[in-house]
């Protein structure tokens, strides 16, 4: 056996007491198959949940390499690096052990999505991994967010910027088309390798139209752009900015407010009547939720309601989402997704979370929507861009440690907004995607799905509505590869 002392291995064959990656009880389905999951390129936390998924399907899966082990499986790896690999563990083996085939994770996708174990073809055997691509060039610039890393810090800040008030205003104005366009010039700039320093940089960018050219050249000639500056100091541009940045506030009730004459906050308190319960609690609570909320205080909502979700349903995991997924120091809200990794347990256990925490005092509001996933009509009548799943739109009582009770904090607490979101396993890749973000690189993901592959990608599924058939997926790498894309890390779609 290769480097496992042999008390540790009668431990590990014996079975541990009861961790999620300890070796499959005896009453595993399919006893001629032994899963090892290598951790090197995977990581601790993804391999725990694919050990998680596995058993719950009725998998063997060995924590510790093993001459019991039949099936070795393994995520960004590449050919070299797995032969390196299969030799460290050859050269300590007992004589005439051969090791297993080692096998991509798609061999693993697979056999989760049918429930057994598929067969092995030559399509499973890893291949050698394509050199990742460095950040593009302004020569050879794809035209798809998608298919571009965009890191959380860049070069061009202040001409993204820019462009991005522009969209902004459009939004505000109902243009669709112009708020995409400064969209997509402003994630080609955040993309790029280096600083903008000269306008024949952009010579042969993609989605860069006389306007955006205009904007970048007058912010390089001058600093500033008259026209961004303009937008910035307008009065519909900051009334609207401010309305829609309250809780339960979309852009057409902001434009309502604003076409009635509203400009401030104290003009909403003068007319209570007039505002959504949601609305209300956004306007009592605004001083706080206007303060960014820290990592590390999403974090700790994090931690409050997965000791909730512990409580009422042993196993269920959150996950969290969002801009904080993607890296980023700070936001406006925290996005947490909920799941089981067996199928259909996740059923009810949303308004049970609500439960415990209402009751531990951790709850200001919360607007609760049951799942419509099962209900036809809202299917057929929804978005692509709007999911079904059962979630609440809550604002937190969060409790602060005296030394960071500031700003707004009122006493030693503060209110946080939190969206809970429940998604069934096997939609959860889907999910994970679609509340990963950010706004742009989703939409972009879709109209890349759309218009290249003739396939409709939502937060529930990759399909082919002309085939009528789905795409299985166990992780979002899947969902990439389906689609032909190089799978982009969270921290590379802040487009």
């Amino acid at each position: 056996m290769a480097q496992v002392p042999p008390r540790r291995r009668r431990r590990a064959l014996a079975g541990a007491s009861g961790g999620a990656a300890s070796s499959a009880p005896p009453s595993a389905r399919f006893p001629g198959v032994a899963i090892f999951l290598a951790e090197p390129r995977m990581g601790r936390s993804r391999r725990a949940f694919l050990t998680r998924l596995a058993l719950s399907k009725g998998f063997s899966v060995l924590d510790i390499f093993s001459p019991e082990v039949t099936h070795v499986v393994m995520e960004h790896t590449s050919a070299a690096e797995a032969a390196a690999w299969q030799e460290r563990h050859a050269a300590s083996a007992a004589p005439g052990w051969t090791c297993p085939t080692l096998l991509d994770v798609s061999w693993f996708t697979e056999s989760m999505a049918a429930g057994q174990p598929v067969p092995v073809e030559q399509r499973h055997h890893l291949q050698v991994a394509k050199p990742r691509q460095g950040t593009p060039s302004p020569a050879r610039m794809l035209p798809y967010a998608c298919q571009r890393p965009t890191p959380l810090t860049h070069h061009n800040a202040r001409l993204s910027e820019a462009l991005e008030t522009l969209a902004e205003a459009a939004g505000f104005e109902g243009s669709e088309g112009r708020l995409l366009s400064f969209c997509r010039a402003a994630a080609v700039l955040k993309a790029l390798p280096g600083p903008v320093m000269a306008l024949s940089q952009l010579q042969g960018l993609p989605h860069f139209g006389d306007h955006s050219f205009r904007v970048v050249q007058e912010v390089l000639e001058h600093g500033a752009c008259e026209e961004v500056e303009q937008v910035r100091r307008s009065e519909r541009y900051r009334a609207m900015k401010l309305f829609t940045q309250m809780f339960g506030v979309g852009v057409k009730t902001a434009d309502r407010w604003y076409q009635e004459g509203l400009r401030t906050l104290d003009d909403l308190r003068t007319r209570p009547q007039r505002l959504t319960q949601q609305q209300q609690a956004g306007l009592q609570h605004h001083r706080d939720l206007a303060i960014p909320v820290q990592q590390q205080e999403a974090q700790a909502l994090q931690r409050l309601v997965e000791a909730a979700v512990g409580q009422a349903l042993p196993g269920a995991t959150v996950t969290l989402t969002g801009g904080f997924r993607r890296g980023k120091l700070q936001g406006h809200d925290v996005d947490l997704l909920l799941t089981h990794p067996q199928e259909g347990r996740e059923a009810g256990l949303l308004p049970r979370v609500l439960t415990l925490l209402q009751r531990q005092g951790l709850l200001l509001y919360q607007l609760y929507q049951r799942s419509h996933l099962g209900d036809a009509a809202h299917r057929a009548r929804r978005s692509h861009t709007i999911d079904l799943f059962e979630r609440s739109f809550c604002i937190f009582r969060l409790p602060l440690p005296p030394e960071t009770a500031v700003g707004g904090a009122q006493g030693l607490w503060r209110a946080v907004r939190v969206d809970l979101v429940v998604s069934p396993i096997s939609q959860f890749p889907f999910a994970l995607l679609g509340w990963t973000g950010s706004k742009h690189f989703e939409r972009e993901l879709r109209r890349f799905s759309r218009k290249e592959k003739g396939l409709r990608l939502s937060s529930h599924a990759l399909s082919d509505p002309e085939q009528e058939r789905s795409f299985p997926a166990v992780s979002e790498e899947d969902i990439f590869r389906h689609l032909g894309l190089e799978y982009l890390p969270p921290e590379q779609r802040n487009a």
